[in-house]
């Protein structure tokens, strides 16, 4: 068994734990798990991993659970109280009382939390996976990271990024996934990695849709599910530091 429950809260085996939580594989037997949340369980990091381990702003996980149940940790411009709240893919992470911002980033070993400047606290960038059309014919688009957004203009497309606003997700800026468009691979082998679009191939029957770019100065095709635009001539955001 790889989860169990302890006085009310879920436990996951640490030896079971994504190499990116950064926790000592023997240190003991288990380790907090992600609640349910927008993000999957081992695509996501718990809160308080992430302030301990991660970001080593605290030493223990008592002083992580003081800090988080005050509501001095943000994601995505809302205080998250919840020490096992799953932050993952593009999620911000804001410290206010010490003036300190990130955003949780991919890398080839699953997620990596990356430093922001104070300019881009207050930015998410979601994909756009899917369309949905509501009563009296209000549209709403399906985010990455669980995001749902009424819209009134048709102009969206999935695949399509956006910038928000946080935590009003208020559309910043609309990136459409096109030829000639900068983004981010967000998963397998070459995740990470920020390419330039030459040519999106669509899928048929089984085969799923595939994006040919160019990602230092090689060609490469990625998986269209595992790529994010984030710009036209370079990212919005910082990838890395």
């Amino acid at each position: 068994m790889l989860r169990k429950k302890i006085k009310g809260m879920a436990k996951l085996k640490r030896l079971s734990a994504p190499s990116f939580w950064k926790i000592e594989k023997k240190a003991s037997k288990w380790t907090v798990a992600p609640h349910p949340g927008p993000h999957k369980k081992f695509e996501s990091i718990p809160l308080l991993i992430l302030v301990r381990n991660v970001l080593k702003v605290v030493e223990t996980g008592k002083e992580a659970k003081t800090i988080i149940k005050q509501g001095e940790v943000f994601v995505d411009g809302r205080a998250r109280k919840d020490h096992a709240y799953p932050v993952g893919l593009f999620d911000v992470v804001s410290l206010p009382k010490t003036n300190q911002f990130y955003r949780v980033m991919p890398n080839n070993h699953g997620l990596n939390v990356v430093s922001i400047p104070e300019s881009e606290g207050k930015e998410k960038v979601c994909k756009i996976e899917g369309k949905t059309i509501l009563k009296k014919g209000q549209m709403q688009l399906n985010l990455s990271g669980g995001v749902n957004i009424l819209i009134k203009d048709a102009k969206y497309n999935t695949g399509d990024s956006l910038l928000l606003e946080l935590p009003s997700l208020k559309i910043l800026k609309h990136m459409p996934l096109e030829a000639g468009s900068t983004g981010l691979v967000a998963k397998g082998a070459l995740a990470g990695k920020v390419g330039v679009v030459k040519e999106i191939k669509a899928g048929k029957m089984k085969e799923r849709s595939k994006i040919l770019c160019e990602i230092e100065g090689a060609d490469e095709t990625v998986l269209k599910e595992r790529f994010f635009v984030l710009g036209k001539d370079k990212p919005v955001i910082t990838v890395g530091e």
